[in-house]
């Protein structure tokens, strides 16, 4: 990857979007940056209730066959919860583990209370649950004991009278994000990065690369490219369903972090699929997903050479895949991603490579969906008579092993 897109890459990570605030990321990178390519009958779409924002490539064919591939921009946050006579911002942990918190650095979000709808940042600060090892209940000490989401604080370094005052005279309030301070960073191995909040800035990068692409090849004559940046999706993938109730979708495509499960410790006993960092992008078979869909995905990615990896969802596919059914629209839908390491810490690690992969093999399907039926496109019949027929398998009996003998 080269040193300006990794350099976009670490701004669209960086931008501070926790859930319900995401516009340093929706308005402040994306759309600059896709104002930057996007043709002038282009158009992008924000909306009321949300910070997110669509890309569309054709605002004036409403009625053209369109894909949505949709990115979610909110990052896991905390939240104060109260302020203590000490000193000590008691926040929640949110969706990430207690343990993986403590002594990180964090930004903390406040209104001022004097001018509402004016933030302030407060940077230093820091996550703490103990204080010292030398305070610690022996059990913990030991490691037979762990740390519990009631026991952390922040540690802004408050100190003298009235320090509880100190704080609220800041502005601080319960309700106010936090969220990590840490950018992303070129890992030691190479093509590797690791950082805060690859979930989901990353998904947000690859719907803007698929984008560039398009614009930059011309366009599509036959299929609008709606590039939808998403809210809410850490709480129950809320935003993209009201994206996908707008647009209503012919094809839904989420784009979102994946586990890189061969690499994740103590789970061999639970038998995952083999998937790993580094050997592609991630499609998911299951839940609400299109075989049809998941078919041509696959079939355009062996003949272009682009490597794909396989993962399942049982009844949900725990990303905005499930935007148009959670909003009953009919929609062939499907999930993409890229296995990551340690998700929902500071310190995630992904692949370059992933990432590229899952960005060719949606471009790449776009344009394969604009050139069938002889050029004319692909239509809403072709999925519907697509569904396949399982009583219309073909037997297949056992196959001997090859051997290097046989070759």
């Amino acid at each position: 990857m080269s040193e300006q897109r990794f350099d976009l890459m670490r701004r669209i990570l960086a931008a501070p979007s926790p859930i319900g605030l995401e516009a340093a990321m929706t308005r402040g990178v994306m759309e600059p940056w896709m104002q930057s390519y996007m043709p002038d009958s282009w158009k992008i779409h924000t909306f009321k209730g949300n910070a997110g924002i669509v890309l569309d490539s054709a605002p004036d064919n409403p009625d053209a066959f369109s894909v949505m591939v949709i990115g979610h921009a909110d990052k896991i946050r905390m939240q104060v919860r109260s302020i203590g006579e000490d000193g000590k911002i008691w926040v929640n942990s949110d969706s990430m583990l207690p343990t993986v918190l403590v002594g990180h650095k964090v930004k903390l979000f406040s209104e001022d209370p004097d001018q509402p709808g004016a933030w302030r940042v407060i940077e230093g600060g820091t996550i703490e649950a103990v204080g010292a090892i030398h305070f610690a209940d022996p059990k913990l000490r030991s490691g037979d004991k762990g740390i519990k989401t009631d026991m952390i604080y922040v540690e802004l370094q408050i100190h003298g009278e009235k320090k509880k005052q100190q704080i609220e005279a800041l502005g601080i309030r319960p309700g106010d994000p936090l969220i990590y301070d840490r950018e992303i960073e070129p890992g030691f191995s190479p093509d590797t990065f690791s950082g805060a909040y690859l979930d989901n800035g990353l998904g947000c990068f690859v719907t803007g690369e698929i984008g560039r692409l398009v614009a930059e090849s011309g366009g599509l004559e036959n299929v609008r490219y709606l590039g939808a940046i998403a809210t809410h999706e850490e709480i129950g993938r809320f935003g993209s369903r009201v994206l996908a109730d707008a647009f209503q979708p012919d094809v839904t495509i989420a784009v979102d972090v994946a586990h890189d499960f061969v690499a994740a410790p103590g789970i061999g006993d639970r038998r995952y699929e083999p998937v790993e960092m580094g050997k592609g992008y991630t499609l998911t078979h299951g839940a609400i997903t299109s075989a049809k869909l998941n078919s041509m995905i696959t079939q355009v990615s062996l003949e272009k050479g682009i490597p794909v990896q396989h993962e399942l969802a049982g009844r949900d596919t725990g990303t905005d895949a499930m935007a148009a059914f959670f909003s009953c629209i009919d929609s062939a839908a499907t999930s993409i991603g890229f296995p990551i390491r340690n998700m929902h810490t500071i310190s995630e690690a992904g692949h370059t490579g992933d990432l590229d992969a899952a960005i060719h093999a949606i471009y790449e399907t776009l344009r394969h969906m604009d050139a069938m039926n002889g050029g004319q496109g692909i239509t809403g019949d072709d999925l519907k008579q697509g569904h396949p027929r399982l009583d219309e398998s073909s037997a297949l009996t056992h196959r001997p092993a090859v051997t290097e003998d046989d070759k």
